[in-house]
C-alpha cells in the first residue's frame, strides 16, 4: 500500500490541463460494446478505475488499439461472452464499481448480463435498484443470488421499449437503461432521468452510433429503438471534478494558476459556489485563472442567514465536490454548513481534519458545520488515511496547506480517479513524495 509524503506550506504557480473526465469515460467504455464496428475514443483518463475497466474489456474479447497516450480504439466484434462465468471475470468486475455498466451494453446486443457485486468507494450505500427497475420494465429478467459473494443476473431476450419514471436521477443508472433501451424493440421513455454532461456525452455517441435519443440534456428522454449501432470516434470532457479541486487547491494554498481547457460551458454552476466561497475566478477564454488570494470570505444568503451548500441532480451542485468545498471552507473567513445528501458515509473524513485543527462540527452522517479560520491559524500536518477519491485529495488539499509534513496512507484510492496527481502538482511547486 503506497503512501504519499507531503510538505505543507508550499505555494504553487504555473498551468496544470485537466484529465479527462473519470464518471463519462466508465460509461463511454462501456458503450464500446453495443457495436462491432471500431469506435475511437480520445482524452482517455490514465487512472486506475479507468485502465482496470479496459483491462476487464480485453478479457472480455475486445481488441485494444492504443494510438496515443489518451487515444484508443476499441474493436468488441469478437467479445467472449462466456466470460462472464468465469472466476477471473468475477474477481475483476467486483473491485471495480464501473463494471455495472456492462450490463446495459451486454443485455441490449447479447441477450443476458452478469455482473458481481461491485465495489469502489466506501461511502456508504450505494444501490443498483434503479438500474434493475429500468432493465425489468424493458422486459429483463432479474435474479439475485447472495452466494459466492452475490451476483446478479439478467435475462432479456426480448427488450421492448417502455415508459418508467426513475426513482432516482441515477447517472450510472441513466447511462446503463440507456444503453439498454437503443437496441430495444419499440419506444422507451424515461422520466427523471440524469442529465449530468456525461449523460449528454453518451447520448451524444450513441446517436452518432446510430440511436435514436431525444431529450437530450433535460430529464425525460425519449429512445427509439434500432435494430444496429455503428462505430464512431468520441472525444471526453474535461474532468470537472478536477477542474474544482484544482480550484479549492489553489485558494487553500494561496496559490496562482491557471487551468487549461476547462470546457467552461459545460461547468455548471461549480465555478458559482466557488465564488460563494469569495474565490476569485477569471476566465480567459476556455482558461480558468486563479488569483493567489491571502483572505476569502464566505458569502450569507440575503437574509443574512448562514451560508449552506448541497449537492443536488444536475444542474444543481455535484455531490463529488463537496468535500473539496468543504476543505476549502476552513480558511475561509465565515461559517458554512455543508449537507451531503446522497451518501452517508462521505463526511466521515472530517475526523482527520479535526485533528489537523479544524474547526468543524459533524452534525450528523450528512452535515458538517465549517468555522473558517481566515488564515489566524494554520493546519497542523499528521498521518491519515484517505477513504474514497475525493476524501483523499481533500486530505491532500489540506496537507498542502499544513504546517510540516504529513502521511497520507492508502493513496491507491486516489490513483482511482487522479491522473498521476503527485508529478502534475509537484510541476508547480508542491512537494508530494510518493512512499
Amino acid at each position: 500500500m503506497a503512501s504519499f509524503k507531503v510538505t505543507g506550506g508550499r505555494k504553487l504557480s504555473g498551468e496544470i490541463t485537466p484529465q479527462g473526465a473519470k464518471n463519462e469515460a466508465l460509461q463511454i467504455l462501456c458503450a464500446v460494446v453495443l457495436t462491432a464496428e471500431p469506435v475511437t475514443i480520445h482524452n482517455i483518463p490514465n487512472i486506475r478505475d479507468v485502465n482496470q475497466l479496459i483491462d476487464l474489456l480485453g478479457d472480455m474479447g475486445v481488441k485494444i488499439r492504443r494510438l496515443s497516450e489518451s487515444s484508443i480504439e476499441f474493436d468488441a466484434s469478437q467479445v467472449n461472452i462466456e466470460y462472464l462465468e468465469s472466476e477471473t471475470y468475477k474477481a475483476k468486475a467486483a473491485a471495480l464499481r464501473g463494471s455495472v455498466m456492462l450490463l446495459g451494453p451486454t443485455l441490449a446486443r447479447f441477450k443476458k448480463g452478469r455482473i458481481p457485486s461491485p465495489g469502489g468507494d466506501k461511502i456508504g450505500r450505494r444501490r443498483l435498484d434503479t438500474h434493475f427497475t429500468g432493465f425489468m420494465k424493458l422486459g429483463a429478467k432479474f435474479n439475485y443470488s447472495a452466494e459466492d459473494g452475490g451476483f446478479y443476473e439478467v435475462d432479456a431476450s426480448h427488450l421492448t421499449g417502455a415508459y418508467m419514471l426513475l426513482d432516482e436521477a441515477s447517472v450510472t443508472g441513466t447511462a446503463n437503461i440507456l444503453m439498454a433501451a437503443v437496441l430495444a424493440k419499440g419506444t422507451t421513455t424515461i422520466y427523471h432521468a440524469a442529465c449530468e454532461p456525461y449523460i449528454q456525452q453518451l447520448c451524444k455517441m450513441l446517436n452518432r452510433m446510430g440511436a435514436n435519443i431525444s431529450g437530450i440534456g433535460s430529464n425525460l428522454l425519449t429512445i427509439e429503438g434500432v435494430e444496429i449501432l455503428g462505430g464512431t470516434e468520441h472525444t471526453m470532457l474535461p474532468d470537472m471534478i478536477e477542474i474544482g479541486s484544482f480550484i479549492g487547491m489553489a485558494a487553500m494554498t494561496q496559490s496562482e494558476i491557471t487551468i487549461k481547457n476547462c470546457k467552461i460551458p459545460e461547468l455548471g454552476i461549480i465555478p458559482d459556489v466557488f465564488r460563494k466561497l469569495g474565490i476569485k475566478l477569471e476566465f480567459r477564454g476556455d482558461d480558468i485563472f486563479v488569483p493567489a488570494q491571502e483572505h476569502y470570505e464566505l458569502e450569507n444568503f440575503i437574509d443574512g442567514s448562514m451560508l449552506t451548500i448541497s449537492d443536488h441532480p444536475w444542474p444543481g451542485f455535484t455531490p463529488d465536490l463537496l468535500s473539496i468545498i468543504l476543505v476549502t471552507a476552513i480558511q475561509a473567513k465565515g461559517t458554512v454548513l455543508i449537507h451531503q445528501k446522497m451518501f452517508e458515509s462521505r463526511l466521515f473524513f472530517v475526523d482527520r481534519l479535526i485533528e489537523m485543527g479544524a474547526q468543524i462540527i459533524l452534525c450528523d452522517p450528512h452535515r458538517a458545520t465549517v468555522v473558517g479560520f481566515d488564515r489566524k491559524q494554520n493546519l497542523k500536518g499528521i498521518r491519515m488515511s484517505s477513504p474514497d477519491i475525493r476524501a483523499g485529495v481533500s486530505l491532500l488539499i489540506a496537507a498542502m496547506s499544513a504546517t510540516g509534513t504529513s502521511i497520507i496512507d492508502n493513496i491507491e484510492q486516489i490513483d482511482r480517479g487522479y491522473q498521476n496527481i503527485d508529478t502534475r502538482l509537484n510541476a508547480l511547486g508542491a512537494e508530494i513524495v510518493r512512499i
